[in-house]
């Protein structure tokens, strides 16, 4: 068996030789594995994909920062001017009630200024609701702590309207179905 393995052996080195490849480490390599300018051009060839790697990089990085800066731009001009449409609105609301205070002093009849001031009252509440603005309904329904805030609680004058809400202190309001405030109740117990 060690007959065969040394034949084996002696065929495996006669390949590679055959290759042209120096097995002996104290001989000099042969061409192939001593090409100086094969590296060089590989080398070369490297050096130009990284510089170029890099410069791919620097770009997206420059281009990311200039996305970053621009858009944290628009946010701020949004949030300073989110409002304006609601303002806007409100203008004409305004100026009715300059023109009912205008009426309220050059004139004494007061049926005629409670009229006046009503309008005014009903356009404001009218343009919010144009906006998505809605009051929410809670006397005489139950008690939910998601939209209510329980300012006191005092006894019920019947046994239907425990847990219920019996009065309004301050109305809440929801923006285009989503609550933007709560309503402070009065609760039955």
């Amino acid at each position: 068996m060690e007959e065969k393995e040394l034949t084996q052996n002696a065929e495996t080195v006669d390949q590679v030789t055959g290759m042209g490849m120096n097995t002996d480490e104290n001989a000099a390599g042969t061409v192939i594995l001593n090409d100086p300018l094969s590296e060089e051009g590989e080398l070369e060839k490297l050096a130009d994909e990284l510089q170029e790697q890099k410069d791919k990089y620097l770009r997206l990085m420059a281009e990311f920062d200039n996305f970053r800066r621009r858009t944290a731009k628009e946010r701020l001009e949004l949030i300073q001017t989110a409002g304006k449409d609601v303002i806007v609105s409100l203008l004409d609301v305004l100026d009715d009630c300059d023109r009912a205070e205008k009426q309220i002093q050059a004139n004494a009849d007061i049926a005629v200024q409670k009229e006046g001031i009503q309008l005014v009252f009903n356009k404001l509440r009218s343009t919010l609701q144009n906006k998505g603005v809605k009051a929410m309904e809670s006397i005489h329904t139950d008690f939910d702590v998601e939209k209510h805030e329980a300012i006191t609680e005092i006894p019920s004058p019947t046994e239907e309207l425990k847990g219920k809400v019996l009065d309004e202190v301050v109305k809440g309001y929801y923006l285009n179905d989503k609550l933007i405030r709560f309503a402070k109740v009065v609760v039955g117990k």
